[in-house]
């Protein structure tokens, strides 16, 4: 009965919009709109349950932009009264054609934007009511972010991210635009520009500052994504842009005439990109590969070095952060998102190599995993660089856990430890996004000012960067500084797991991979990292091997009651830890699980280990240690660099020891009982 209320409601709604009286709109009496984005929507909704055979949001948006063009037109054109209106005693056959009409003097006005082909795909009682919805409006009045905004949220809605391409959230744009400050007479430009996110915020923030003088460049190999950031940047009325459809890794030499006369290499001070990321869209081709030092192989002994061996293909991430230092030109500044595993894989190390030979990292910024959620969950952090081989002593870094929003996409917002929303002056909400403070921070630190260390802002020196891992969590001061506590306190030695193993008091074993096909052939337990929850293995692990696979992997593995197995890889499991009891002996292990078996108990017990494995400040450690090599995270070799903080109270000891002791027997008893009522049930 609700729903069909509603239906009847909003069926009134378009009827009244349909046959309210009509009348000769004068240009001069437009009223700016400050409801666009409610207006699209309504729109949007419209078309979606109306309109038929245009039901696909691109569908949609297309057409909605096509209008768009109309009114802006219309609003620069007429002088008297308006054309993009729906008038009295006018059939609707008549005013489609008006429309039409208006449509084909878009085209020849900007035919840059659209093709001589293209048409309004509506039919004229629905285009009435589109019509209808602006018609009393300026667009050409409007303040330039109610535009923005609007045609944001159209886009973001209606194309989703193909071949690696995920449009940037306005707030890492701002954060980079903040950080890199563009100023009057520079040359700017994102060779992966999409629909133009980077060079519309790029514009707002140039007039925000009253510059007049500079230049504003994008390409993309996407002629729709070109076409989408021309029409962006012309509706929020700019007429600086220059948008080029070209493959930005190409030779340039094979780019049509205008984009070589135009986009040289070395003439850039400001480059600002998200490039497209992803082993999926390779980049292949002897000549595009031969251009670029990161198209070539490198091979290390004492350092890294450039051979005269191509890659067969190279993920586009690599070749666009060599692209885009040659766009710039000497002391020119670039701010780009590359996914996170470039900024820890040791097999990329020689990216790094790379970039020190022509550049110097400024700062790097990691962004929470929400950030481009939900339409990827690949993590991503942002390099900043200067193109000068002059090294500064020190890099700025950042960690943003929150980003504004969660992973469905919803804002979240900053509350009180009671839960109650935190309001600003103005009684508003306030949104969770540390990007704001990081960009204030960095510029802080640009101008020698920087006071803070903790995650939202601190440095580091070359000296104590490790092995060429840019990760700013695998640096954060607050961890340091906790550690460092423990340590002044006197109630603690500290050690980390790789002195320990290297003393002889710890032994570490990884497991191993048996091959899929020996799943399910028998009911020994094959433990993978999922098996590992609330401290034990399950009870009853879907994979489970025969008896031959088994013996096999016996000696190997040696599974002893009191070994610790440690989820070492897997997103979002590492750091697992399960004690094996009399019941686990009989198990095989995974290669994403280590085996931490305590060889001295004299000096340590393994419950007090296993406490100290789940400790807040060892899980703080393992998290910082965790990195994304593609799809799944990993610690490798960096558990050794874990630092236990083992209290020098024997009595503390003692009792965590037993406290541990007791619950991990209890747990094993009571699976003790469920296997036998397994076992005797009919």
């Amino acid at each position: 009965m609700q729903m069909r209320n509603l239906a009847q409601e909003l069926d009134l709604f378009k009827n009244y919009e349909k046959n309210k009286p009509r009348r000769l709109i004068k240009i001069a009496d437009l009223n700016p709109i400050n409801n666009l984005k409610l207006v699209f929507r309504e729109i949007r909704d419209y078309f979606a349950g109306n309109v038929t055979g245009i039901t696909r949001d691109e569908k949609i948006a297309q057409n909605i932009m096509r209008l768009l063009f109309c009114k802006v037109y219309d609003e620069k054109n007429s002088n008297n009264f308006a054309e993009f209106s729906n008038r009295p005693n006018e059939d609707y056959k008549t005013f489609q054609l008006r429309i039409k009409r208006l449509f084909e003097q878009v085209k020849n006005s900007y035919s840059d934007i659209f093709e001589y082909n293209e048409e309004i795909e509506i039919n004229a009682e629905d285009l009435s009511f589109i019509v209808s919805k602006l018609e009393d409006y300026s667009i050409l009045n409007a303040d330039r972010d109610v535009i923005g905004d609007a045609f944001e949220e159209l886009i973001g809605t209606s194309f989703r991210g193909g071949e690696g391409q995920f449009f940037t959230p306005r707030n890492v744009i701002n954060m980079m635009i903040n950080v890199l400050q563009p100023s009057d007479g520079e040359r700017i430009i994102d060779p992966a520009c999409g629909t133009g996110g980077f060079l519309a915020y790029t514009i707002r923030y140039m007039k925000s500052k009253n510059c007049k003088n500079y230049y504003i460049a994008g390409i993309d190999k996407d002629a729709f994504l070109a076409k989408i950031a021309k029409i962006y940047l012309s509706l929020i009325g700019d007429e600086k842009y220059h948008i080029y459809c070209e493959n930005s890794l190409e030779v340039p030499t094979k780019w049509n005439g205008e984009t070589q006369d135009n986009i040289k290499l070395g003439e850039f001070d400001v480059v600002l990109t998200n490039p497209p990321f992803g082993a999926k869209i390779p980049v292949v081709g002897k000549d595009l590969l031969d251009q670029y030092k990161l198209g070539h192989k490198w091979n290390f002994k004492k350092d890294w070095l450039l051979t005269k061996n191509l890659f067969d293909k190279q993920p586009p991430q690599i070749l666009f952060i060599e692209r885009c230092i040659q766009l710039l030109k000497e002391n020119g500044r670039m701010g780009i998102v590359l996914p996170e595993g470039i900024f820890g894989n040791p097999s990329d190390r020689y990216i790094w190599e790379y970039i020190s030979s022509v550049a110097s990292v400024i700062g790097i910024v990691s962004l929470s995993q929400e950030t481009f959620q939900p339409s990827t969950h690949t993590k991503t952090s942002v390099l900043f660089l200067k193109k000068t081989k002059d090294k500064p002593k020190k890099i700025f870094m950042a960690i943003a856990n929150s980003v504004g929003h969660n992973k469905n996409g919803k804002p979240i917002y900053k509350i009180t430890k009671n839960g109650e929303p935190i309001l600003d002056k103005n009684w508003n909400k306030i949104l969770n996004d540390d990007l704001p403070i990081i960009a204030s921070r960095f510029i802080s630190y640009n101008q020698n000012k920087l006071e803070s260390n903790d995650h939202l802002g601190f440095s580091i020196s070359h000296d104590q960067l490790s092995d060429h891992i840019f990760i700013p969590e695998y640096y954060n001061p607050e961890i340091q500084k906790e550690l460092e506590e423990l340590k002044n306190s006197g109630k603690y030695i500290l050690t980390s797991i790789g002195e320990l193993v290297n003393k002889g008091i710890l032994q570490l074993k990884r497991g191993n991979e048996i091959g899929s096909q020996f799943y399910g052939s028998g009911d020994i337990p094959f433990v993978r990292t999922s098996d590992i929850v609330n401290w034990e293995i399950k009870f009853d692990p879907i994979k489970a091997i025969s008896e031959e696979i088994y013996e096999q992997y016996k000696k190997l593995q040696d599974i002893k009651e009191q070994d610790i197995l440690f989820v070492n890889d897997g997103t979002f499991l590492i750091g697992r830890t399960a004690m094996v009891t009399h019941l686990d002996i009989k198990i095989i292990i995974q290669s994403h699980i280590r085996k931490i078996r305590v060889i001295d108990k004299t000096f340590i017990n393994p419950y007090y280990l296993f406490y100290l494995l789940n400790s807040k400040i060892a899980r703080k450690q393992i998290d910082s240690k965790t990195f994304v090599q593609a799809t799944i995270s990993t610690m490798g070799n960096r558990l050794k660099e874990v630092i236990l903080p083992i209290s020098k109270d024997n009595f503390e000891v003692n009792n965590i020891t037993k406290e541990i002791e007791s619950i991990i027997k209890e747990k094993s008893l009571l699976r003790e009982k469920t296997i036998k009522i397994v076992e005797n049930s009919i």
